[in-house]
């Protein structure tokens, strides 16, 4: 999600058998502008997120779960994992002031906007086969951003 305008910007409908963190490769895919930061929960907290967040230049706002480890140590010639920053933060101010300062909060507007499309659509989908019922989804970001639009 846009923060600035409200827009969804990726979506995907999966299956059970997928994480969240899996499919966040994929939905930074779809979007062609540049990516500020991303923010997500502790299921994010992977390396393949970590390196698909690297790849677009954008900021992780992942918590690091809290039995986290750093990944890399003492290799100076690479630059430091953003998680690492992140796990450093948290344990040298705490993870409320690593929260604030990074803008972890803001990602409660995604959640917020998902909860409107379940709000107004409803949160069952009327279509028998997945590939329908995942083309029902999208059919619904797509009119929530036009409603968003009409403000």
């Amino acid at each position: 999600m846009d923060e600035a305008t409200g827009e969804i910007v990726a979506a995907a409908a999966t299956t059970n058998d997928f994480s969240d963190s899996q499919l966040l490769p994929d939905l930074l895919d779809q979007i062609d502008e540049p990516v500020a930061q991303v923010s997500g929960d502790g299921a994010y907290d992977t390396h393949e997120c970590y390196v698909a967040i690297d790849e677009r230049a954008a900021r992780a706002a992942i918590p690091p779960r809290r039995s986290a480890c750093i990944w890399q140590r003492g290799h100076p010639d690479n630059p430091p994992y953003s998680r690492d920053e992140n796990l450093r933060c948290i344990r040298r101010y705490g993870r409320k002031r690593w929260k604030c300062e990074c803008g972890y909060h803001r990602r409660s507007l995604a959640e917020t906007a998902m909860f409107r499309v379940k709000t107004i659509f409803g949160d069952h989908v009327r279509a028998r086969l997945f590939k329908a019922q995942g083309a029902e989804l999208l059919i619904r970001c797509v009119a929530l951003n036009r409603m968003t639009h009409l403000r």
